[in-house]
């Protein structure tokens, strides 16, 4: 959803600032109704004054800054000279139905809306006039005793009643109801009467299209801005929509949408609670604060084109400076009343709209990207108002269209009806006139092709630049200063009646409100996770949206907004007449959807050629990039690094044979390097089975195969990529062994460092037997130690938290010298791998062993245990024995292995007798732990990983994969290596 009004105001903001003197605004104070009535003056009673019957149960909030715009707060000064008050912005957005609801169920459906969402059922208090104006020119505000602030009635002030309009189509096909909901859409959109029912409210009102014979129907949704931004309303149709269908299957809505809360403005979800200018003023400006604001002044100087050249403009910068002086650029333009919004509708099929998805992919860049790209195209055939003037170049200011809620702290969640718009400036160019007629001429042309993805890579850039510079924090910081302290609906007004702008401040501006069925649904009271909007509701089916704000008195001199609904996308087309008229309108609508198309067929049709020169990438600079983030991937885990090779080092001067040294250190590596390889693996795994189409052998999907051919085919024709894929899958392994160092991969199994530390203190060596063995150790009986055990917890890297099933077979060797673990796995875990675990050759399980030596130098309770050519003790820590029998039911054993004073391995393992344990037994199992003073070395809830259990009466897991691994003997392979691994312990 554009808010080019507030876009318009941002580009007068730095010029008002290098004439704005410091000084103190103090913080909204929110008077009384009866001190309200004693401070509104008898000439703007009638606009401006709020209702004087205080609800006693409501929420309230004061607007920011945003809202104040599209609300508009009023500028008395004007007001008192008899002039007319300042328009709203409205929002406009229609969605066709299959089918055509009852009145009875619309209403309540209705009714429903209005009882969860609060600025549905809000009226506005508060006139917004400063204390004073304290510059020259009436533009300087202090002070504001009286905030205009939503109040929300919490008990039913509003119905159906106060909203819903019934229109009965004169008609039965669907051009009629094109014709009829197109004409209310119309005037709805520039309907800017609001303001004078804010003090009242509701501030919304939906119109049904109906026709005679029932189906399709149409539902406008019209608003002041102020309270909606297209997101929102998506949600809200499409709870409607799911409303109405379970009242008329059911007799009433099954699964309510949940009550929401007032919803914060704006400039509280992007800047933080209490972090609005009134709250914090010159503490949140920054350097980059001021920066941003250079940045937008120094636009002007590039001269972008806002008018056709059959339209009169004026010097930008001095436009700007006649406006914040209090008067309009080159004088008031009588026609600007007369404005009105043209409009156009089109679709991009289906088949287009996933070409052109398909086509940005192979880019780089977003569909958003490719439409201001289109815009500014387009816009360059219409610019030069019908006298073509050859070899004439100009620069385009484009607005980009933002969700304000992914930015900045991101506190709104959009779960309920709110105006979260935002947009940043792309400037785009110089770009020929004519240049989008060129493209659809000779779409084919590698020029052509090059000078629109390259205009969407420029787009994507200075997106991707305004974004990582904070710039959305920044442009809601700036304006929430000017609005505060200035009357930047005046300045507003000003540049709208100017002859010299005629309202206009950029050449285009992009909407794009993405994919309708992605966005999130409603909350509702029956159902613990949003899920998303639906296209089809019982027997209402979604047919099309379209959308849009006026631009009728400021914004860009062409503009479209973009829905993507079942799969094909939506285009609305609504400047402003008599700028662009209703003809112009119409062929910019067809040369726009005609560039994509061309476009995206002739993409589709290259897309043979070199992928990697197609995106004109220089030679090297995809391995400079791969070596960049593995850089940085190094440097964020640089202290981990740091104090591993530190206690290496003291590890190899402290060991007197070096073999000990390198056995202790190759054991380390073989685990390190085993866990990052077995990520990809798994990622693969679930990339194959996840892949769609037509299956080979039943097995694999062709998909997965033909992607398999393509990377292969590009690893050996691009020397570039194949030197990236190295350099990145480097980095990618020194990131992950970083984060194991650090403790940021898996305290339980993947908690790399030396000498480790825990709670701030480094834990040097490992502890003594006598250190952590526990009292239920004495007399200690190894017989029944021996038999199978379940493994519930682990801190340890020799195992892998993928796993899951784990069991522990422990029986002694004939002459009790000796000890063989019989380790069974199955993996990897439903939740490791969710489409390829079972398809894994050792789902149904596989073993491996342990072995170990009894030493009769150690007391009861220490089994040596030797693997990857080192030998360690296994504590037997504590046991607990089942009051009757006195057999072992749970225990803690703890392998440590030292070299050199420092800690090179620690694995704790805790053991049930039943597969599955409460979690009340398995903290009491951490508090015998912590007990032996084993916290430090992992033993910690935090620091251990739970192992996942499918269930021991589950079946036997067969499908065509564990068919495949019998048929071509995996499974005795593994049995034979089992025996062999087996017989050679004995």
């Amino acid at each position: 959803m554009k808010t080019h009004a507030t876009a318009t105001a941002l580009a007068i903001v730095p010029w008002f600032i290098l004439r704005v003197e410091a000084f103190s605004v103090p913080r909204h104070n929110i008077r009384s109704p009866t001190q309200l009535a004693s401070t509104t003056t008898p000439a703007s009673t009638d606009i401006l004054q709020s209702a004087n019957n205080n609800v006693a149960s409501s929420s309230k909030r004061t607007l920011g800054s945003q809202e104040l715009l599209m609300l508009p707060r009023q500028y008395r000064p004007k007001l008192d000279k008899g002039e007319d008050a300042f328009p709203s912005m409205s929002h406009v957005s229609v969605t066709l139905l299959s089918a055509t609801p009852s009145i009875e169920a619309l209403s309540q459906a209705i009714d429903m809306a209005m009882d969860t969402h609060p600025l549905l059922r809000c009226h506005v208090e508060g006139d917004g006039e400063p204390d004073e104006r304290i510059d020259l020119f009436q533009m300087v505000r202090k002070g504001e005793p009286n905030p205009c602030t939503f109040v929300a009635p919490n008990e039913k002030t509003f119905s159906s009643k106060d909203v819903l309009r019934v229109v009965d189509v004169d008609g039965t096909d669907s051009d009629a109801l094109a014709k009829s909901w197109q004409n209310n859409f119309s005037t709805d959109i520039d309907d800017g009467s609001w303001y004078k029912i804010a003090n009242t409210g509701p501030l919304w009102r939906l119109t049904l299209h109906r026709l005679k014979n029932g189906e399709p129907c149409a539902l406008v949704f019209a608003s002041n801005h102020a309270i909606s931004d297209q997101g929102s309303v998506n949600m809200l149709m499409d709870q409607m929509i799911a409303d109405i269908a379970s009242i008329e299957e059911n007799g009433t809505i099954s699964n309510k949408a949940s009550s929401q809360e007032m919803p914060m403005a704006m400039e509280d979800s992007v800047l933080g609670i209490e972090n609005r200018w009134s709250d914090v003023q010159t503490e949140g400006i920054t350097p980059s604060t001021l920066k941003y604001v250079a940045d937008k002044a120094a636009e002007g100087f590039r001269n972008p084109v806002i008018l056709p050249d059959s339209e009169k403009t004026g010097d930008s910068t001095l436009s700007a400076i006649t406006t914040i002086m209090g008067q309009s650029a080159g004088g008031e333009s009588e026609a600007s009343s007369e404005r009105k919004t043209v409009l156009q509708f089109r679709k991009l099929s289906k088949e287009t709209t996933a070409a052109l998805l398909e086509a940005c992919r192979t880019n780089g860049v977003t569909i958003t990207n490719a439409l201001t790209a289109a815009a500014a195209l387009t816009s360059s055939d219409f610019i030069d108002g019908g006298d073509a003037k050859a070899e004439k170049k100009r620069n385009y200011k484009v607005l980009q269209s933002l969700d304000m809620r992914r930015f900045g702290a991101q506190l709104d969640k959009c779960e309920t009806v709110a105006c979260m718009a935002g947009s940043n400036d792309l400037m785009l160019g110089p770009i020929p006139d004519r240049s989008g007629e060129a493209v659809r001429a000779n779409p084919e042309s590698s020029e052509n092709q090059k000078l629109f993805w390259a205009l969407s890579r420029e787009g994507r850039m200075q997106t991707n630049k305004f974004i990582q510079s904070d710039g959305p924090v920044h442009a809601v910081r700036v304006f929430d200063f000017a609005m505060t302290i200035s009357d930047m609906n005046n300045l507003v007004d000003l540049t709208a009646r100017s002859k010299d702008s005629q309202g206009r401040a950029y050449s285009a501006g992009i909407s794009n409100n993405g994919v309708y069925e992605r966005q999130a649904a409603v909350k509702r009271e029956d159902t613990s996770e949003r899920g998303n909007i639906q296209i089809k509701h019982g027997k209402y089916e979604v047919l099309d949206v379209f959308y849009g704000t006026p631009h009728s008195r400021s914004g860009c001199l062409y503009s479209v907004s973009t829905i993507t609904v079942d799969g094909s996308m939506e285009l609305t087309f609504n400047p402003a007449s008599p700028i662009v008229s209703e003809e112009t309108n119409a062929k910019y609508a067809d040369a726009f959807v005609e560039l994509l198309e061309k476009v995206v067929a002739s993409s589709s049709a290259s897309s043979s050629g070199n992928f990697l020169s197609n995106l004109n990438i220089s030679e090297g600079s995809l391995s400079l990039i791969a070596a960049a983030f593995g850089a940085v991937g190094v440097a964020i885990h640089a202290g981990a690094w740091s104090e591993f090779f530190t206690n290496l080092s003291v590890m190899k001067d402290s060991v007197a044979d070096p073999k000990d040294f390198w056995d202790a250190f190759n054991f380390w590596i073989f685990f390190a390097v085993g866990h990052p390889l077995l990520q990809p693996i798994l990622w693969i795994s679930d990339v194959l089975h996840g892949s769609p189409g037509p299956m080979v052998l039943d097995l694999v999907p062709a998909s997965f195969l033909m992607a398999n051919i393509l990377f292969i085919g590009l690893t050996a024709f691009s020397k570039e990529f194949r030197n990236a894929l190295n350099v990145a899958a480097l980095s990618a392994f020194l990131t992950y062994v970083g984060a194991g160092l650090d403790g940021q991969a898996g305290l339980g199994d993947f908690n790399l460092q030396l000498n480790d530390s825990y709670q701030g203190q480094v834990v040097k060596g490992c502890p003594a037997y006598e250190d952590v063995r526990q009292p239920s150790m004495d007399g200690f009986d190894l017989d029944k130690y021996q038999g199978k055990w379940y493994e519930q917890k682990f801190h340890d890297w020799t195992q892998f938290k993928e796993v899951y099933d784990t069991t522990l077979d422990i029986k002694l060797t004939p002459d009790r010298q000796g000890w063989i673990d019989d380790f069974g796995v199955k993996g990897p875990a439903p939740d490791s791998a969710k489409l390829s675990w079972d398809k894994s050759p050792v789902a149904n399980g596989a073993h491996y062993f342990l072995f170990g030596r009894v030493d009769s130098n150690d007391p009861p309770g220490i089994l040596r245990e030797k693997g990857f050519g080192v030998e360690f003790p296994n504590y037997i820590v504590d046991v607990k024995k089942d009051p009757t029998t006195g057999e072992y039911t749970e225990a803690i054993q703890f392998q440590c292995l030292e070299r050199g004073g420092v800690r090179v391995f620690e694995g704790i393992n805790f053991m049930s007798r039943n597969p599955v344990m409460t979690d009340e037994e398995l903290t009491a199992m951490h508090q015998r732990a912590k007990a032996a003073g084993m916290y430090p070395y992992g033993a910690a809830p935090e620091q251990m990983h739970t192992v996942a259990r499918r269930g021991v009466d589950e079946p036997k897991i067969d499908n065509n994969w564990q068919q495949m691994w019998h048929a071509i003997g995996f499974d005795r392979l593994l049995e034979l290596l089992t025996e062999s691994i087996e017989d050679g312990g004995r």
